[in-house]
């Protein structure tokens, strides 16, 4: 679709719209009376914090991967007290305690990941083996490391922008609520995050330890370096899955209560009003994005960079020398790496059907003969808000985040290894080259003093 290349709405747009919706004849009286109580729904002021906080059942229920991101230092953001008058309940502050918390956990791992770091680096730099697999395999280690320095760049700087999509989330199911006269419930919700806060750091573990079984290099103590990175990997991968899986059960209810806008006493202005719901919710779509654009930008990169280079580093290891226990711990990252990545982009592509395509289906299959013309309307209008305001998945800007985004990767890789492989190969041919020549010399010396002596018995 057109709008797919704009996934902001154009406030052009937006403006033509408030207009329509403040202009058009409902029932013969102009609905300009009913524009900021009736249309937009209700007005959230300061006075509202503590229904804010009441229904926000978002928050309550995934709670605990907040504060095991505060505990690790990697989004320091805060939630508000309940009796503050403030509409704004997650806030970030450069100063806070939470932020402060964070330099510290983060400047006490730097320490221990920069040891990590240089005795690998100088346990590469002595060692007499200095081939290009040698090479590429120590990379894979020092890469993993990367995350981390960038934490404040891609993780902290993003601090104000995720505090904006936590309060959107906080605001919607208030509105939701008003609106539909229903709450969001989010079933398993809370098992689920607490079991994913848990699973992470057990999968954190497991990874690095089998690392350092497998890897005849990988000292115990390395691993101290390592296990914060993992479980900060697979906490993001969790905090995708489940804003994912909310938008979906939010999208699923809306449209399970459209029945209800169609039965109602004005159809047209409850159908505008559950438009403008559906448009705040794509609009938070964007802002997961946005908010966390750099830190699930990098994320991807280093994914791709350590899977395409374990790849290449066991397939390589598995033609010079054949399977051993160190390919089995490469083929553990590259199986790891490809999960997150696919779990990302399968999550989003289920979100954006669901908030979008399915959506789009339910309203095609309305009545249109048994609504009025001023409700019909309105069904053509909520059609072209969501033509012209997609729900992406899009990492400001850089790149969308779906299915196709998990093929180009698989895609790129195989590009990239093909390469790596036949440099491969002509370092085997030259090896072999090498290896027939100073056969055939030493061939030859061993035979040419024997036909000497016998040239001198004669």
């Amino acid at each position: 679709m057109n709008g797919s290349r704009n996934f902001k709405m154009n406030p052009i747009r937006i403006e033509q719209i408030r207009k329509f919706d403040a202009y058009k004849e409902f029932n013969g009286k102009a609905i300009k009376e009913y524009d900021a109580k009736e249309v937009y729904g209700p007005q959230i002021t300061d006075k509202d914090g503590e229904l804010l906080d009441k229904h926000d059942s978002f928050y309550i229920t995934t709670k605990s991967l907040l504060v095991l991101f505060q505990i690790m230092g990697v989004m320091p953001i805060m939630r508000v007290a309940k009796h503050a008058q403030t509409t704004k309940r997650t806030t970030f502050n450069w100063i806070s305690k939470s932020t402060l918390w964070a330099y510290l956990v983060w400047s006490l791992e730097s320490i221990v990941v920069i040891r990590v770091g240089r005795d690998r680096l100088a346990n590469f730099q002595q060692n007499s083996n200095k081939r290009f697999d040698e090479v590429i395999y120590n990379i894979i280690f020092l890469s993993i490391l990367i995350p981390h320095f960038l934490i404040p760049v891609a993780s902290w700087r993003h601090g104000p922008q995720v505090a904006i999509f936590k309060n959107m989330w906080t605001h919607y199911q208030l509105k939701y609520l008003k609106i539909t006269g229903t709450p969001i419930i989010f079933p398993n919700l809370y098992s689920l995050t607490w079991g994913l806060c848990v699973f992470s750091w057990a999968l954190s573990f497991a990874v690095i330890l089998s690392q350092h079984y497998l890897q005849d290099d990988f000292e115990l103590w390395h691993s101290l370096a390592y296990y914060h990175i993992i479980a900060m990997l697979d906490g993001f991968c969790s905090l995708w899955y489940i804003n994912c899986n909310a938008f979906g059960t939010a999208s699923k209810g809306l449209a399970t209560n459209l029945h209800k806008a169609l039965e109602a006493e004005d159809p047209a202005l409850k159908l505008a009003q559950y438009r403008h719901l559906w448009v705040d919710l794509s609009h938070m779509m964007q802002q997961l994005g946005r908010a966390y654009s750099n830190m699930y930008g990098i994320y991807c990169m280093v994914i791709f960079f350590t899977t395409t280079i374990s790849l290449y580093g066991s397939l390589s290891e598995i033609l010079e020398h054949g399977l051993s226990y160190k390919e089995m711990g490469l083929f553990v990252i590259v199986g790891y790496c490809m999960t997150l990545l696919f779990i990302i982009c399968n999550e989003a592509y289920h979100a954006t059907r669901k908030v979008g395509l399915e959506f789009q289906v339910r309203l095609l299959n309305v009545n249109l003969g048994a609504i009025d013309r001023n409700a019909q309307r309105e069904v053509e209008m909520f059609l072209v808000a969501i033509a012209k305001n997609p729900p992406i998945m899009n990492l400001d800007g850089f790149t969308n985040i779906n299915r196709e985004l998990f093929t180009a990767n698989i895609s790129f890789m195989s590009t990239y290894l093909i390469v790596l492989m036949q440099f491969k190969l002509t370092l085997l041919r030259q090896g072999t080259r090498k290896m027939l020549k100073a056969i055939t010399s030493a061939f030859f010396n061993a035979t040419t003093p024997g036909t000497t002596e016998m040239e001198d018995d004669e």
